[in-house]
């Protein structure tokens, strides 16, 4: 009796999984390709097989005889910050469950080479569609003057360019307003996102909007860089600013200004009430419990692998809606 391939030590292959099964390599490459006329108990003896001799299918190779990688690639022009690393990770959990593995490329936004250089990169290695993670206008206008040559959609873009897949920024914008606006505020202040951001600038706009359609006179808009740190250090401009409300644009900052309304003496929401973006994590244990708008990134993932792998149009697909998460920082005015 020869010795088994586990047991030698060496990799098990297509002919090994063919002679356990007891059917032919053609066949066991079938149902590797998912091919449809493969019956459904042969199929069964064949993942059996697989199983048992611990059988791992080579994606090179199978690129080659099929020519195709069953691969998507994941452009990323800033991935440091929550949305972007949490759509990044959803893409990637989403793509294995379609059968689908993912390549990532990193690039700097302000950089049109590295960019280019990054899309080329990815195209180079197969993959058979590309998701940009592209939260920066100069990331889309850089891929405005490329051909790329196969499947492309965006996210992080709002809306922007073509096959835009997004979470709606402004309807969420405007969630985090009536919230405030509800519960009796008028005097309400956005500690917004860098202005170099598409999604901050959408929640800027919603921002505007919602206080127009109340007919409430416009709050001042407060710069941020998303890190809790800046939130912070708004704490003093939102204070000489004689708001009762904060309309934080991420829930980092919304962090950092609850710390600095409490080192001056402020209590949220009794002095200060504050809704956040992103509904991160850790927001349903800051104190106190953060009032925010959560994004739903699995969806967001799963219309990209869709449209990609073509199942469904990327172009057909409305924004994703946001929803408000209600928690316990916001309160009436006093």
């Amino acid at each position: 009796m020869s010795e088994s391939p586990r047991a030698s030590g060496r990799t098990v292959g297509v002919r090994d999984v063919a002679a356990l099964a007891g059917v032919s390599r053609q066949t066991v490459s079938r149902v590797l390709n998912d091919h449809p006329e493969v019956a459904a108990d042969t199929k069964q003896r064949v993942e059996s097989a697989m199983a048992e001799l611990g059988y791992r299918m080579n994606n090179a190779a199978r690129a080659l005889g099929t020519r195709r990688s069953r691969t998507i690639g994941v452009l990323a022009s800033d991935a440091l910050q929550y949305g972007p690393s949490r759509s990044i990770a959803a893409l990637e959990a989403t793509a294995r469950q379609s059968g689908y593995w993912v390549s990532a490329a990193f690039a700097d936004a302000g950089d049109a080479e590295a960019v280019v250089a990054a899309v080329e990169h990815l195209v180079a290695q197969g993959v058979e569609g590309i998701v940009v993670v592209a939260p920066h206008a100069r990331t889309l206008k850089a891929l405005d003057a490329l051909r790329i040559g196969v499947p492309v959609v965006t996210l992080h873009s709002a809306g922007r360019g073509a096959r835009g897949l997004w979470v709606d920024q402004a309807a969420g914008a405007r969630l985090a307003v009536a919230a405030l606006a509800d519960a009796g505020h008028t005097r309400i202040a956005h500690l917004a996102g860098p202005a170099d951001w598409l999604e901050a600038e959408s929640r800027v706009q919603g921002f505007t909007a919602e206080l127009a359609a109340r007919g409430l006179e416009p709050g001042p808009v407060i710069a941020g860089d998303w890190s809790a740190g800046s939130g912070y250090t708004a704490t003093a401009a939102i204070r000489a600013a004689g708001v009762t409300a904060v309309f934080a644009a991420n829930d980092q900052m919304a962090l950092g200004l609850l710390g600095g309304l409490q080192e001056a003496g402020l209590s949220v929401p009794a002095d200060l009430s504050v809704v956040g973006f992103d509904d991160i994590p850790d927001a349903a244990f800051y104190w106190p419990r953060l009032t925010t708008v959560r994004q739903d990134f699995d969806e967001l993932a799963r219309r990209a692998v869709a449209a990609l792998i073509g199942t469904v149009e990327a172009d057909a697909l409305a924004p994703v809606a946001p929803e408000l998460i209600s928690r316990a920082s916001v309160a009436p005015p006093r």
